[in-house]
């Protein structure tokens, strides 16, 4: 495979989206001269990257939208997804707007198309999954060559799959958990993604290729969470998986104890039941190298700035793909209530920053009102760790 270092003027769609909006700077940073379609420009008016990019309003589903977009293009992004939104038709839509897509792309004579899809086979894919693939069989049904990415888990704040796997872990010390759990898949680093998808796009030649990619650990859901909870300095999770929970059941779950909406879960609690890994990885390995561990992956997903622990704020200057973004949804990111009390001391500076450092360690809380000393017993009682945190370096608090 070759790749062309010259610089494209390229149409990113679902550029609102968790992909489309961590893409955009990597393309800018490569050179390329972009351009952003959306429904709703108004999403990217905090974009640090606004004044840099041409925004183009239109549908997918609007054949002259997409035509005024893919004018002057050499090549595009398909990011669209209905299912992101929550559509109980995603599949009907998804195959309206690729088809539409497709023609207005063969007309405009496009290098190349680079669409994001599923990874999975069999007969036992969820509908989910095989709208992705279908997707990707449409677009390929044109004369342009298409490059066709298939991932499982995708890990970064953000992403719907991972955002799902941090609440359950954090929430629940104590999990009776579908089936599913103990399914194995391959999940990949998004900024890993994002590296090959940037390189998809320059490949040259007129073939259209299923590229499938995948991190370099193969793991179950259940083992996931427990390395996620290891990286949140969280102590171990009970997972006890039980056959009565079905999908549309563990979607309503999911709906119940996290901030996922339950229509954005059921399609993705459907595609988990699917064994998820990759045949063959050589083309991620060509472009990067060396991928990402799930473990590293999680770690840069939970990083807010150096020396401040993920789950404490949001942050203002995100430094990687892994981190909450600007625009991402609400539920991206963990973010927690915080109640913020001011009091007067005459004691020193230093001598404060001691205290208040070891707060939450072996230390415990020092304001020990009954009703906080109830919720730590209870907490513990249930598996939790009480009122002791039990940080391993208290002394690693910094400014911010």
């Amino acid at each position: 495979m070759g790749f062309s270092d010259e610089a494209m003027r390229i149409l990113v769609t679902g550029a609102t989206g968790y992909i489309g909006r961590r893409l955009i700077p990597r393309l800018l940073a490569a050179g390329h001269e972009l351009k952003c379609f959306t429904r709703d420009p108004r999403r990217l008016s905090e974009a640090p990257w606004r004044q840099r990019v041409e925004i183009v309003k239109g549908d997918v589903l609007d054949s002259a939208s997409i035509e005024q977009a893919l004018g002057g293009c050499d090549a595009a992004f398909y990011l669209i997804h209905s299912m992101e939104e929550g559509s109980h038709d995603f599949s009907d839509q998804d195959r309206t707007a690729a088809r539409t897509f497709r023609d207005a792309a063969d007309r405009a004579s496009l290098r190349r198309i680079v669409y994001l899809g599923g990874l999975g086979s069999g007969e036992s894919m969820s509908k989910h999954l095989a709208s992705r693939q279908e997707v990707g069989l449409i677009l390929s049904d044109g004369d342009t060559p298409v490059t066709e990415l298939r991932a499982a888990v995708i890990i970064g704040s953000g992403s719907v799959s991972f955002e799902m796997l941090r609440y359950l872990t954090e929430v629940l010390p104590v999990m009776v958990a579908p089936t599913w759990v103990r399914t194995r898949c391959q999940p990949i680093a998004v900024a890993d993604v994002l590296d090959i998808m940037v390189e998809a796009i320059a490949e040259a030649g007129g073939v259209s290729h299923v590229r499938e990619i995948g991190g370099p650990d193969r793991l179950t859901y259940q083992e996931m969470m427990q390395v996620y909870a290891q990286e949140a300095c969280l102590p171990r999770r009970l997972i006890i998986p039980v056959p009565v929970l079905s999908p549309k059941l563990s979607s309503h779950w999911i709906g119940l104890v996290t901030p996922l909406p339950t229509a954005v879960a059921k399609p993705l609690v459907d595609s988990l039941r699917v064994e998820v890994t990759v045949s063959d990885n050589s083309y991620a390995e060509g472009i990067v190298g060396e991928l990402t561990s799930y473990r590293e992956a999680v770690a840069q997903a939970l990083r807010r700035s150096v020396g401040v622990p993920a789950v404490w704020r949001r942050p203002s200057s995100p430094s990687g793909p892994a981190e909450v973004q600007p625009g991402d949804p609400v539920w991206a990111g963990g973010t927690v209530l915080v109640d913020e009390q001011v009091i007067a001391s005459s004691a020193q500076p230093s001598d404060l920053y001691w205290a208040v450092s070891r707060i939450g360690g072996v230390t415990g809380y020092y304001a020990m009102h009954w009703a906080w000393a109830l919720r730590g017993l209870i907490d513990s009682m249930v598996g939790g760790v009480g009122l002791r945190r039990g940080r391993r370096h208290p002394e690693d608090i910094r400014d911010g």
